[in-house]
């Protein structure tokens, strides 16, 4: 397992070079289509949260792991008035308050976030497409704890992961823990899961279907994005097959989206 400083400096290099939706997502498949797959996160993301009727013009929000800001401009389509976005890393916090002139941007490890976050100061927090990024337990658990101390009691957590019914997979610069490992972690951390959805089904990489068919799925969405003019067709088409998907399946494949109270 590698150190947290060279998974920094990983990410660090990584966003320094490519600050886009492919940077932050799955490189391989290139930008058009993952232009494309955030935009089907990014509706799920506003379904789901604008259910939950919370009352964002007076809401405090902190979207952990800010990226490109992507999430940040989804708390805004909301109506959320004061968002705060964190990165761990130096070249997407610079980049953030230059994108996002007014709102707050912390570099934040959200693992040792220190004194930097007032406890129960936010009434809502995002943590998307990054957790799993963080293949240390001890930090991973230390993380859902430092969330849980800067919300308000009552207030609202939204994460996406992987969620595995399968066994756990390790590798290098992710982790895809199992359902029962993160909702145990997530009830120590004192959260209580209201709900969990697919974000996507087949546009993203088959980490919880059967090994066969995640080879051959992947293989296919690697040939079919060979060049960003195909990227841009297969992603469009995936797209409104993935619309459809995410709203009537219960469970997916990859990534899920979660909701939880705090205790």
């Amino acid at each position: 397992m590698k150190q947290h400083a060279e998974l920094k400096d990983f990410w660090e290099q990584r966003l320094h070079a490519d600050w886009t939706e492919s940077g932050v997502g799955y490189q391989r498949l290139g930008l058009a289509f993952n232009t494309w797959m955030y935009r089907v996160r990014g509706e799920v993301f506003r379904r789901e949260v604008g259910a939950l009727g919370l009352d964002l013009s007076s809401s405090r929000v902190l979207d952990v792991g800010s990226g490109t800001g992507f999430y940040l401009r989804q708390w805004r389509a909301l109506g959320a008035k004061s968002v705060t976005g964190s990165d761990l890393t130096a070249a997407a916090a610079e980049r953030l308050r230059d994108r996002f002139p007014g709102t707050e941007i912390l570099r934040l490890d959200i693992a040792d976030p220190g004194e930097t976050l007032e406890p129960g100061s936010f009434d809502a927090v995002s943590a998307m497409d990054m957790l799993f990024h963080i293949t240390d337990d001890e930090r991973y658990r230390s993380a859902l704890r430092s969330i849980a101390r800067a919300l308000r009691p009552g207030g609202t957590f939204v994460l996406s992961e992987n969620f595995l019914h399968r066994p756990e997979q390790r590798g290098d610069h992710q982790v895809n823990h199992t359902l029962t490992w993160i909702t145990g972690a997530l009830g120590d951390a004192g959260f209580d899961v209201v709900r969990r959805v697919p974000m996507l089904v087949l546009m993203n990489a088959q980490v919880d279907a059967n090994p066969v068919w995640r080879k051959l799925w992947g293989g296919l969405l690697r040939a079919v994005t060979l060049t960003e003019t195909t990227g841009e067709i297969a992603g469009g088409l995936l797209a409104l097959a993935e619309r459809r998907l995410v709203r009537v399946l219960r469970e997916s494949p990859t990534t899920e989206l979660m909701i939880c109270r705090r205790r």
